[in-house]
């Protein structure tokens, strides 16, 4: 018998923008996320043999983020050998939650166990961009970084990578409402202002570095007091349908603030307590309850982990 291993990598949702943040913040979540086993082949090349908990999907691996992940890391390692790779969607596509980047972090997690843990998790990020520059056509960490590292991520700056983790307070909770309707990044970005008034452009500068500062602190006052968007939501909020009334129904039930999930649909809140967020959570639903809109609903501790290993196996294979 041939015994071969095999791992199991988990990497969760996460929120990008966080009002302030267009393009620069992000933080994971608990729940939803994705999950990829991977496993060493004696033969050369990625396949992908399941894909699992969502249909239209690939599973040609220079069609599927999973396979550039980790055909991109097979190469920098110059090794000859092959993996075979499955996926499982936990998350829903398109919703505004890094779907995309869920399965390149867990990718690249996951393939970097199975050859021994040759990258660190930050260097990771820059694998699991390749996953996300096949999704979208650009190489950005404000999702995977945060789907790799836990907690809340800056990204300063590109050239070079320069991430900036700056962990979560410890009663952290978000709570996410998605309006399943169909929104694509395209147009959510296709609608911005290519220029920025400087009185909003110092606005936004103010509660982003406020925003951090009260991470950083723990001071859940400042973190409400900072959760605004000066310049994208306004545009932005009139392709989710009730945002403004599930806005008003998070901020009237205690949350410290409420805004988009990345380009949207879905909707976050956050709030210094599981029991206040558990009651965002009702508001929420109360808003959509007569639109005959379909929800999903999560609450969350913002966790300060992402990407895990949740199963390493030995398989017994026979000898060809």
């Amino acid at each position: 018998m041939n015994k071969k291993e095999f791992v199991k990598a988990f990497a969760p949702a996460t929120v990008a923008n966080v009002c302030c943040g267009f393009d620069v913040l992000g933080f994971a979540l608990e729940q939803p996320g994705d999950e990829v086993w991977a496993l060493k082949t004696h033969e050369p090349g990625i396949v992908i043999s399941a894909i699992e908990g969502i249909t239209g999907l690939s599973a040609d691996p220079e069609e599927n983020v999973i396979g550039v992940v980790a055909q991109k890391m097979l190469t920098d390692l110059q090794v000859e050998h092959g993996l075979e790779l499955q996926l499982h969607k936990g998350m829903p596509v398109g919703s505004g939650l890094g779907s995309s980047a869920a399965s390149s972090a867990a990718a690249a997690f996951a393939v970097n166990e199975v050859l021994g843990q040759p990258f660190t998790t930050a260097e990771l990020v820059t694998y699991a961009m390749e996953g996300e520059r096949k999704a979208s056509g650009s190489a950005h960490a404000d999702n995977v970084a945060p789907s790799l590292l836990g907690g809340f991520v800056l990204v300063r700056d590109y050239e070079p990578l320069d991430l900036v983790p700056l962990g979560v307070p410890a009663a952290l909770y978000c709570t996410i409402v998605y309006p399943q309707i169909e929104l694509k990044t395209s147009l959510a970005r296709s609608i911005l202002k290519k220029e920025i008034p400087l009185k909003k452009s110092i606005r936004q500068w103010g509660n982003l570095a406020a925003l951090m500062a009260g991470l950083l602190r723990a001071d859940y006052g400042l973190i409400g007091r900072s959760l605004h968007d000066e310049i994208f939501e306004p545009e932005r909020s009139v392709l989710i349908p009730l945002f403004k009334q599930a806005k008003e129904a998070a901020l009237s039930s205690g949350a410290l603030g409420c805004g988009i999930s990345g380009s949207g649909p879905s909707i976050f809140a956050l709030s210094a307590s599981e029991e206040t967020a558990e009651q965002v959570k009702v508001a929420f639903e109360k808003v959509y309850a007569e639109s005959g809109i379909a929800l999903k609903t999560y609450v969350s501790q913002v966790p300060e982990q992402g990407a895990r290993l949740v199963e390493q196996s030995i398989l017994q294979t026979a000898q060809a």
